[in-house]
Formats: C-alpha cells, sequence, structure tokens
C-alpha cells in the first residue's frame, strides 16, 4: 500500500505541473491576443489619419478603391502646412504656452507638494486630498467661471490668458505626483539635514529635488502633454488666428462651412501629435515610475 502512495505521489505532481504549464500558456496566449486585438484598436485611427495625409484632394473624395490605400501619395499636404506662416504661428504659440505653463506648474507644484508632504500643519491631509479632488472638476465646467475672470483681467484672445488658465488642468495633478514622491523619501534624510543646521530651502534644493528626480519628470510630462492638447480653454478664451495654439488653430482655419480639407487637416493633426509620442517614447519609464508612486505612497 505505502509502495503504491509511493509510486502516485510523483504522478500527482507531474500532472499538477502539466496542469499548471497548460493554464499559463492559455493565459499567455489570451494576454496576447488581448493585446494585438487592443494595439489594433488604437492603432487605427492614427494609421487611417496618416494614409489620408498622403492623399490628394481628388482621391480623398473619390469613391473609387479602399479608404485604407493610397494610390498616388503625396506629401503636398504636410508642405502645405509646414511652410504656411499661420501655421507656424500656431506652433509657435503652442510652445511659448507649453513653456510658460510647464514651467509655473513645476514650480507650484514642488513647492505646494514639500510643504504638504514635510512640513506638517494642522487640515495638511485634508489640504493635500483636497488638491487631487480639484482635478477631477472637469474643464468643461471651469471655463465658464474663468471666462469672467479672464475677461476682467483684459486677456481674452490673448496666449497669456491661456498660460493664467492651463495651470488649472496642471497644477493639482501634478502635486499629487509630488506629494506621493516626496512622502516615500525617508524621513532620516530631512532630519539629519536639520540638525546640520540646514534650511527648508536648502534641503528642497540639495535633498528632494535629486531624489524625487522621475517624479519631476513625470509630472513636467503631464504637464507638457495637457497644456500642448488643451482644447476646450483656447476654443472659449481665443477667437483670432494670430493668438491660437495649434489644437484649434488647424481646425479653425482647415473647416469652412461644410468643407473640410481633410488631407491637410490630418496632417497638421499628425503634426501636433509628434512632439508629445517623442517625449512620451524616450521618457516612458520615468512618467510610469512617477505616475506608480504618486498613486501607493501619500
Amino acid at each position: 500500500m505505502s509502495a503504491t502512495t509511493a509510486g502516485e505521489a510523483p504522478k500527482g505532481i507531474y500532472h499538477l505541473a502539466g496542469s499548471l504549464r497548460k493554464e499559463r500558456r492559455w493565459a499567455l496566449l489570451t494576454a496576447y491576443i488581448s493585446l494585438v486585438i487592443a494595439a489594433i484598436i488604437f492603432m487605427a485611427p492614427p494609421f487611417y489619419m496618416f494614409i489620408t495625409s498622403l492623399k490628394g484632394s481628388g482621391e480623398i473624395a473619390s469613391q473609387i478603391g479602399s479608404p485604407w490605400l493610397v494610390r498616388d501619395p503625396t506629401l503636398e499636404n504636410y508642405t502645405a502646412i509646414i511652410f504656411n506662416p499661420l501655421f507656424q504661428r500656431f506652433m509657435f504659440n503652442s510652445i511659448v504656452i507649453t513653456l510658460f505653463v510647464v514651467a509655473l506648474t513645476m514650480v507650484i507644484s514642488i513647492l505646494a507638494a514639500f510643504a504638504l508632504a514635510r512640513m506638517r500643519f494642522f487640515g495638511s491631509q485634508v489640504l493635500a486630498t483636497g488638491v487631487f479632488l480639484t482635478y477631477l472638476v472637469p474643464d468643461t465646467l471651469l471655463f465658464i467661471p474663468l471666462y469672467q475672470i479672464v475677461g476682467g483681467l483684459g486677456l481674452l484672445n490673448s496666449i497669456w490668458g491661456l498660460i493664467l488658465v492651463y495651470p488649472t488642468l496642471t497644477v493639482p495633478f501634478c502635486t499629487w505626483i509630488m506629494i506621493g514622491y516626496f512622502t516615500s523619501i525617508p524621513k532620516e534624510l530631512d532630519e539629519a539635514a536639520l540638525i546640520d543646521g540646514a534650511s527648508w530651502s536648502q534641503m528642497l534644493l540639495r535633498i528632494f529635488i535629486p531624489v524625487a528626480l522621475p517624479g519631476i519628470i513625470a509630472a513636467t510630462i503631464f504637464a507638457f502633454t495637457v497644456s500642448w492638447a488643451a482644447f476646450v480653454y483656447p476654443t472659449a478664451f481665443v477667437t483670432t488666428p494670430d493668438q491660437m495654439p495649434l489644437t484649434i488653430g488647424v481646425v479653425s482655419q482647415l473647416v469652412r462651412a461644410d468643407t473640410f480639407a481633410w488631407g491637410q487637416i490630418m496632417a497638421g493633426a499628425l503634426v501636433a501629435a509628434l512632439p508629445p509620442v517623442v517625449i512620451y517614447a524616450f521618457l516612458m519609464d520615468y512618467y510610469i515610475a512617477g505616475l506608480t508612486a504618486g498613486a501607493t505612497k501619500g
């Protein structure tokens, strides 16, 4: 009886190991199939935009052939967009707005996060939670009171008005990311710095900012993406072409009543999407690390 039991035990182990390998194989297969389907779904729109941007107006309007194929590829849509002085102005406005907003956002977010994470005071936890909750308020609700404020300051139809209001979209979330990173830094570091006579500003500049660099990069990427791609605020606050950023400039100038310059619209949209794509491609690891720390700490 004992010999039979001893002989059956290895068989049971082998059967269990085989079942686990089979389940793992099916799990991997399901995961890969799901990823392929998701990639097709998400890549289909930009691929179609790229295909359309390579077509002339006649081919776009033609009903012959598949819309997913190009018969006579051309770069005339890209040249018409890139060498258009008005498009260059849109690009310049977007760059100026984004640089100012990112700089302003990071200064406010780092200082606010440092105060809320390290300089404990009454209500700091409630205030930190409130900072994040403000991020959940959609811009479709904020732009109405902000329109009154911007109009009262005389900044309508100006990129400076956009620079003023964009931080309402970027500062709350960036502050929350930085709070998570600053909270994860051991308290022994700032305690040792205080014993050595360091001030709060020296602690921030020499200890916290270097250690929290991945979180700062993640917050910077987020601020850049939001300020570069913002659509509701510029649509509401800017109506003159010379002050428009790229997001609304391309649409407003290439759509006339029921006439759409689809080739140039697609080319302009792809060119506008290129800077965030390049930044994400090179700094994706920092962005994921910063979001993870900001979500699990604090």
